[in-house]
């Protein structure tokens, strides 16, 4: 029963109601037994900032960030982690009762900790890792792969000044798409933060055969779970990370910022999300 003590968070995009989100925290809540519910809201762009200052001095604990709201949400904030900063967007809001938010991104928390539930013999200093793409969701991985320690985080983008741009900004070399063979050489790990492939034709087709044979390939969609990228992976027998162990591990520090407590481990959200995407 929802009462007047009851904890609120949300998630906040546009859209919305595909977020696996809700079924993850409402299912650590009720095995906690804490009194609380996380909620889907769709805000548009143009309200997102009246949106935020609204909840200032609230009871709502805090609200995860989705697209296309990211950037929105750290610049709304009056303070933010380091990582937050560097990748120029917030996924994570907390409201404290004198009405000041703090921001903070633990998209790179998550991509960490779907490598070591997926992949645990991958070791992120343990060599080079190649990051396909240029954008918010690169920008993200590349910082989190720097601070676990990784020598040589390789950026692989149609756009080479891109790549470069976001070398300067964040750490890492910067490759032309034309070049990904040699990025590819000697790579520890190859993570897609592209969404080519899913949508308008557009096909992801990387030389992996160019990688080690234990070099493990990661994607950040979850949807659809095994991407024509992790497909191309498998079927050369490479490891594969998928984007829902990433959607996990994200949401886990969210959960403690918000409610206090981590989220109970024997939990089998991963099975719920599944269900909910009909597999």
């Amino acid at each position: 029963m929802i009462t007047g003590k009851t904890r609120v968070a949300a998630v906040v995009g546009r859209p919305i109601a595909h977020s696996l989100s809700p079924i993850l925290h409402n299912a650590w809540l009720a095995a906690a037994g804490i009194d609380g519910v996380y909620v889907a809201l769709e805000v548009d762009e143009l309200g997102f900032a009246s949106f935020v200052e609204g909840l200032r001095g609230t009871s709502l604990s805090g609200v995860n960030v989705t697209l296309p709201h990211k950037e929105a949400a750290l610049a709304a904030a009056h303070e933010a982690h380091p990582r937050a900063r560097r990748a120029q967007a917030a996924n994570l809001l907390v409201f404290d009762e004198y009405g000041a938010i703090y921001a903070d991104n633990t998209d790179g928390l998550g991509l960490i900790a779907a490598f070591a539930e997926q992949a645990p013999q991958f070791d992120p200093a343990g060599g080079p890792v190649v990051v396909v793409g240029a954008g918010g969701a690169a920008k993200g991985a590349v910082g989190a792969l720097i601070d676990a320690g990784c020598p040589d985080v390789r950026i692989v983008n149609r756009t080479l000044a891109r790549a470069e741009g976001l070398a300067r900004e964040v750490g890492g070399s910067a490759f032309a798409l034309d070049d990904t063979e040699a990025a590819f050489h000697g790579a520890r790990a190859v993570i897609n933060a592209t969404s080519a492939g899913l949508a308008d034709g557009q096909t992801l087709r990387l030389p992996l055969e160019a990688t080690p044979e234990d070099c493990v390939a990661m994607d950040m969609v979850y949807k659809p779970l095994v991407t024509p990228f992790l497909v191309q992976a498998r079927d050369l027998g490479r490891p594969t990370v998928d984007g829902l162990a990433m959607l996990i591990g994200q949401a886990r520090p969210s959960f403690e910022a918000f409610f206090g407590q981590a989220p109970p481990q024997d939990t089998d959200v991963r099975k719920l999300a599944l269900e909910a995407l009909g597999l």
